[in-house]
């Protein structure tokens, strides 16, 4: 069939050239040849026999190859694939005028408290000054669930609903001529929706709070203080605000919560710390 193609198209090309030179159009002959030139270099150039399309198809196979082998390893090492980690990022919940990184992953309890209480009583923050204590782990910031975790606390966080993750351990620089205590006191400031979502909660831990918070303040469990393990708290007001205080015999403060406002609650030992911190949650809503 393809050679009587070929035939036809010879016997139609020699008839076009006799029929051209009885005419005596040279120049139609020229014109067939060139069309008859073109056509084949055309056939040549679609001809996958051609040198140029064998060296297309031969890239096309090796890009298909490459592929074939991105995929395979792609769904192989997927999951050895290394991430970089994002740290979480943290919002200052109040004005701090400095702050400190402490790292305490694979610290028992007591060194946590210990690394700590340091802090607090080493701090260089100036006279009225908070400095904001972050905890992390591997570079990683502790927020209170992890926190509750490593301390190894009682608090029952089933019990408190809608309590933010993010929280705040800080030191307030006091004058010690405003409070009898220490000049340097420790706080932990909690965020949560409502008082009602966390007050239940809270009240229950009452009976653990001492036990897992007097190393981070700095009260040593021994003859003379063991008692206040079973004490209970009192009612009273600090700043204007209701608030639960552990006392010890001689009516001092050992440490206290207080209920600054709907949404906001310090653990403290002193009077002070709290007016300060209740002064710099307000300037926080301001600012905002």
């Amino acid at each position: 069939m393809e050679n009587e193609i070929k035939n036809k198209k010879i016997q139609t090309y020699a008839e076009d050239v006799a029929k051209a030179i009885e005419s005596g159009q040279g120049g139609v002959i020229k014109e067939l040849i060139r069309t008859q030139e073109e056509q084949e270099a055309q056939k040549e150039n679609l001809s996958p026999e051609s040198k140029k399309n064998k060296l297309f198809m031969f890239i096309s196979v090796i890009f298909v190859f490459l592929s074939c082998i991105v995929l395979v390893v792609y769904f192989l090492f997927k999951e050895q694939i290394s991430t970089v980690s994002v740290k979480p990022q943290f919002t200052p919940i109040i004005f701090t005028d400095q702050n400190v990184f402490l790292e305490i992953g694979g610290l028992t309890k007591d060194k946590i408290a210990q690394t700590i209480l340091n802090e607090v009583n080493n701090t260089k923050v100036k006279i009225g000054g908070v400095e904001g204590i972050y905890l992390t782990e591997n570079k990683n910031i502790v927020l209170f669930r992890k926190f509750v975790s490593f301390t190894k606390g009682s608090i029952s966080l089933d019990k408190i609903t809608f309590l933010d993750d993010n929280f705040l351990l800080g030191v307030f620089n006091n004058d010690k001529k405003l409070d009898s205590l220490s000049d340097k006191n420790l706080f932990i400031l909690l965020k949560m929706r409502s008082i009602a979502d966390i007050f239940d909660g809270i009240h229950l831990w009452e009976n653990k709070m001492f036990n897992d918070l007097h190393g981070f303040f700095g009260v040593e469990i021994n003859n003379d203080t063991s008692y206040l393990l079973t004490k209970d708290f009192e009612d009273g007001i600090v700043e204007n605000k209701n608030a639960r205080i552990l006392k010890d015999k001689d009516g001092k403060v050992v440490f206290m919560y207080v209920f600054i406002d709907e949404t906001s609650l310090i653990i403290t030992n002193t009077s002070a710390t709290t007016h300060e911190i209740i002064l710099r949650l307000a300037g926080s809503r301001i600012k905002k």
